[in-house]
């Protein structure tokens, strides 16, 4: 009896830490997120905040690097999916193919992207662009 009462605390203890841990990782994440959001609203919306779909445009932006021409509508879906590919790139699911001679990045699909529910899909790309501009030196 006495094995299996000490079981069971070791079970949650190790418990509480991983909620613990978690916990942390997505208060992090949250503050992080904010300051992106609240960066890329200040210098593209006077301060309105931005939606997830509008950074994802402006990564796209960015990683097409032209700014200075007007696109078409399936053009700007073209550049968010840019965007989801290159923020999606580090953890596994694509890589960069070739750029086009028109100068559009191509990018193909290396590991299919997991099932997820809508609130599931909206933390991992949170986390991909959060990472996105902590490799770019972008936000701490």
């Amino acid at each position: 009896m006495i094995i299996f009462v000490n079981i069971q605390i070791e079970r949650l203890a190790l418990y509480l830490c991983c909620l613990a841990h978690k916990m942390a990782r997505d208060q992090e994440l949250k503050q992080r997120w904010d300051a992106v959001v609240s960066l890329l609203s200040n210098r593209f919306a006077d301060g309105d905040p931005l939606d997830l779909d509008a950074i994802i445009y402006l990564i796209g932006l960015q990683e097409f690097g032209s700014f200075n021409r007007k696109f078409k509508k399936d053009e700007k879906l073209d550049l968010m999916h840019i965007a989801i590919c290159r923020v999606l790139e580090p953890y596994g699911y694509y890589a960069f193919d070739y750029q086009d001679e028109q100068g559009w990045p191509h990018y193909k699909v290396v590991s299919p992207l997991p099932t997820l529910k809508a609130g599931e899909q909206s933390v991992l790309m949170k986390e991909a662009i959060v990472q996105y501009f902590l490799d770019k030196e972008v936000i701490d």
